[in-house]
């Protein structure tokens, strides 16, 4: 509570309440005033309490670093995450999969000689990392005692500034992500995923996947990574979530001598600014690897995560896939496609990022079934749902269960304290209680409505996987050693040099020769030494005058194009084979004023 979220209010007649009355009620007034400044004061210097939802409340500190605490005294534990503001989204050219890599080089070692991983296994705490497109973060849950609480948040600062950065603790996670990274390129389905959204994204950095390159991972250099950490990682980039038993006000105290003394860089943090433009035609992607069943991604651009059709794209997304997410219950693909036997598996995911992100489709199917004919079930499907809106039992069984998933994970303070980092990589950690109010208004008519908005064919990128024993590839070779190249190279072209002329007018005329041929074509020359050899030479036919040439400026130009199209004796390529022959560069053009043509040597 704070003296700006409550109020007070008393309305007191002395004909109705007797003085005793009163004077206790007064006296409750003076004492809650009282606990409402003693808490407030109870608040570290400089650090704000902001914005109250759900049993969540946020502080900020003077440093930039916020803090949410969502107190459970029923949970004997404690869950520390930190939320970097970093992911795959904020990597530059030759950066791709560092977000990710350095996760893992946060759980080694700092400057002051702490072992992370050791430290953690030592506090029996349950913990671990992840990294996505917009977003890094780092957990542990613990029992609920001062000591660990004091332990973690010292650790999280540790991380935050600390993280030792040398080339052989590189050159060992590098090799772990490196397996990661060929696990995942083991698996058609995620391989497919990767190159249906490169193919998607054109530009936004949606487009690159968060594993990365395995070049980049390979070759990064430990000083580019470093500069990486020390650019985003950084109190006002990221948001700590305490969820759990917890006693606010010595919390906040904890967090102040921990986190709260990092100081906040000068340089403002850099936000990313690129943008994807508007798709404008189908885009298709065919992935030929080994493999067993087949596969198909069908992705549409969609709308922000705090945009409000972003809760309409939920709900049809639960419509349409249904399957696993929803208990078994069989959406409208999973019927059309599965229990008519033309895929093994269907769903409809609805990928809700920061900036705009996609709603894929997706479906496995053997090697007997046709991906033709799964392409057009899928948009004969998506196309009902404007025929055939969703029906209100389909419509309130899958926002009852999106509602009831979201109020069944704020009963358990660990899901809340991992959740928050969700919709705080979206943009502001209300937008998980924002969308739970739009859920609850969405209707039919807001369902056929998106799906008319993206489903269009302009707006999609399909992408198929199809098992190949044998695939036929093209190893392209990089870029030589030129050291090596160079090495002992000497070459056979020898250029000979001009002579130096002063291309005064005076000294111009001194050495022209004018003649006049017996047809009467005036001739001039300029004899001197050129560079190479080369002669050049220009023809100039003049015709007409004013009044003949009138309206003929096409005619024209269209003769002069014509000249290097073939002769009477000559057709175009034996006029073309003359000039190389020459080694000459011939040019021809005209227009209303005269014709000129001319250029060779």
């Amino acid at each position: 509570m704070t003296t700006g979220q409550i109020r007070l209010h008393s309305t007191l007649e002395s004909k109705a309440i007797q003085p005793k009355a009163v004077l206790a009620v007064r006296r409750l007034l003076a004492s809650s005033v009282f606990l409402i400044v003693a808490f407030a004061q109870t608040l570290p210097p400089g650090v704000q309490q902001k914005a109250t939802v759900g049993g969540i409340t946020e502080y900020q500190f003077p440093n930039g670093l916020k803090v949410l605490l969502y107190p459970d005294p029923s949970s004997p534990k404690v869950t520390i995450n930190m939320t970097y503001l970093v992911g795959s989204r904020h990597e530059g050219y030759g950066e791709s999969g560092m977000a990710h890599l350095l996760e893992h080089l946060l759980f080694i070692e700092t400057t002051n000689g702490r072992q992370i991983k050791k430290e953690l296994v030592d506090h029996g705490a349950q913990w671990n990392g992840a990294t996505w497109f917009d977003r890094t973060n780092y957990y542990e849950t613990v029992p609920s005692t001062d000591e660990n609480l004091r332990w973690a948040l010292g650790l999280e600062a540790d991380r935050m500034v600390n993280v030792k950065m040398e080339k052989k603790i590189l050159d060992t996670e590098m090799t772990v992500v490196r397996n990661e990274f060929e696990r995942g390129e083991n698996s058609p389905q995620r391989v497919l995923e990767e190159r249906v959204m490169s193919t998607a994204f054109l530009w936004h950095n949606y487009g690159k996947s968060t594993i990365g390159s395995r070049a980049d991972l390979e070759r990064v250099p430990i000083d580019r990574l470093a500069a990486f950490y020390r650019k985003y990682y950084r109190p006002d980039n990221a948001v700590l979530t305490l969820a759990g038993q917890l006693d606010v006000p010595k919390t906040l105290a904890m967090v102040n001598d921990a986190l709260g003394r990092i100081p906040r860089p000068a340089a403002e943090i850099e936000q990313t600014y690129t943008t994807e433009p508007v798709q404008d035609g189908e885009r298709y992607v065919e992935l030929r690897r080994v493999g067993n069943n087949q596969e198909i991604i069908i992705a549409y651009h969609a709308p922000p995560a705090a945009h409000p059709d972003a809760a309409a794209l939920r709900v049809l997304s639960g419509v349409m896939g249904g399957g696993g997410r929803f208990g078994g219950v069989q959406g409208r693909l999973s019927k059309a496609l599965v229990e008519n036997k033309k895929a093994l598996t269907a769903g409809m995911s609805f990928q809700a990022l920061h900036d705009p992100g996609v709603v894929t489709v997706s479906a496995g199917l053997n090697k007997e079934q046709s991906l033709d004919d799964v392409r057009k079930t899928v948009y004969e499907t998506i196309e009902g749902i404007v025929k055939e809106p969703p029906s209100q039992e389909e419509l309130d069984r899958t926002k009852n269960r999106l509602l009831r998933s979201m109020e069944q994970r704020m009963s358990d303070s660990q899901q809340v304290g991992l959740g928050m980092t969700t919709p705080i990589s979206q943009g502001d950690w209300r937008i998980m209680f924002l969308e739970h109010e739009r859920l609850k208004g969405v209707t039919a008519d807001d369902l056929v409505r998106v799906a008319k908005t993206y489903f269009k064919p302009s707006n999609r990128t399909v992408g198929v996987f199809i098992p190949t024993a044998e695939p036929d590839r093209t190893t392209v070779p990089e870029t030589p050693d030129l050291e090596k190249v160079f090495e002992n190279f000497k070459t056979s072209v020898a250029v000979a040099q001009g002579e130096a002329f002063e291309p005064a007018p005076a000294n111009i005329e001194k050495c022209l020769i004018r003649k006049t041929l017996s047809n009467g074509l005036r001739v001039v020359i300029l004899p001197k030494t050129t560079t190479g050899g080369s002669i050049l030479a220009a023809l100039e036919l003049h015709f007409g005058d004013a009044t003949t040439l009138a309206g003929k400026g096409a005619a024209s130009s269209m003769a002069a194009s014509l000249l290097m199209r073939g002769t009477k004796s000559k057709t175009r390529q034996q006029l073309q084979d003359a000039i190389d022959k020459l080694n000459a560069r011939v040019s021809v053009g005209g227009g209303g004023g005269g014709g000129r043509g001319g250029r060779g040597g």
